[in-house]
């Protein structure tokens, strides 16, 4: 990531490989107010922003195993098989949280496992890279490892959304959008992913929307990563970073700081705050 570059305008959007601060109202430091909104669970709950998804030529399924909810497009239905791998990767996470309840408590970083199955590893070294708790990567692990496997099974594209958290893989240029709650500008940004990119994994954070554990007050941190473990963490980690509008500059900063990530896009309320090699696009 190069040298960071600051722009304050009311509406600008760019391919970057810098940093990017985009304001709808022009504001002093001084004058930006602290947000204080409490979450909003009720677009999380049912999903709404699923509504707004183009298939783009692929079948659309829901696959739902206790806490995990999945939205599948493939080239066909993928129902079964893709239930059948939660069952299994769900089976390892229950098992290795039975014998080590740390796992699933701690908010710090724990030691890699040389003998934990690879869900759990890749979990356990998110954490370590973004300094969270493993369990802040699990919703973009299930997410990519169900996808890959679905990959090797000969499914030849497959778009896996768990909880905001995606793993995507397109022959093609997608576009994704950002929700980010009660933003004015939630689903009005969007990130064009190049079919070059792919397989890629794009996880969201939010301190205003869903129930996922999260200490700031952004409406959303979006990550983009190879691995989308570390994307999920990575989210979650900058996230935390966002007590108000102010703190965007800072949790940009920490970004450069966190390895393997390949772009970030960060509203809180009216703001936004990008780095990384994107391409960010407005949506009407």
């Amino acid at each position: 990531m190069n040298k960071p570059l600051l722009i304050t305008c009311k509406f600008f959007l760019v391919k970057t490989n810098k940093y990017i601060l985009l304001r709808q109202k022009e504001m002093s430091r001084n004058n930006i107010k602290k947000s204080r909104r409490r979450k909003s669970p009720e677009s999380y709950r049912k999903r709404s922003y699923r509504q707004i998804v183009d298939p783009a030529g692929l079948v659309s399924s829901v696959v739902r195993v206790k806490e995990t909810d999945l939205h599948i497009f493939a080239t066909h239905d993928v129902r079964s098989e893709t239930k059948e791998l939660v069952y299994q990767y769900r089976n390892q996470l229950e098992n290795y949280i039975a014998l080590h309840p740390e796992f699933l408590s701690s908010l710090n970083p724990l030691a890699i496992d040389p003998l934990a199955p690879p869900i759990i590893k890749a979990m356990l070294k998110a954490g370590r890279v973004a300094e969270v708790g493993p369990m802040a990567a699990v919703a973009g692990s299930v997410a990519e490892f169900v996808g890959r496997d679905l990959l090797t099974q000969g499914i030849d594209e497959i778009i896996i959304e768990n909880g905001g958290d995606i793993f995507l893989k397109r022959n093609e240029e997608c576009i994704i959008s950002i929700f980010a709650g009660l933003s004015q500008l939630s689903q009005h940004i969007g990130i064009k992913v190049p079919q070059s990119s792919m397989p890629m994994g794009i996880c969201t954070s939010s301190g205003s929307v869903g129930h996922s554990l999260s200490f700031g007050k952004a409406d959303s941190v979006t990550v983009l990563s190879a691995s989308t473990p570390v994307a999920d963490a990575a989210a979650t980690r900058l996230g935390n970073e966002i007590k108000n509008a102010r703190d965007i500059d800072s949790a940009l900063k920490v970004a450069k700081t966190i390895s393997g990530i390949i772009g970030v896009v960060i509203i809180c309320g009216e703001n936004l705050g990008a780095l990384g090699d994107i391409e960010l696009v407005k949506l009407s």
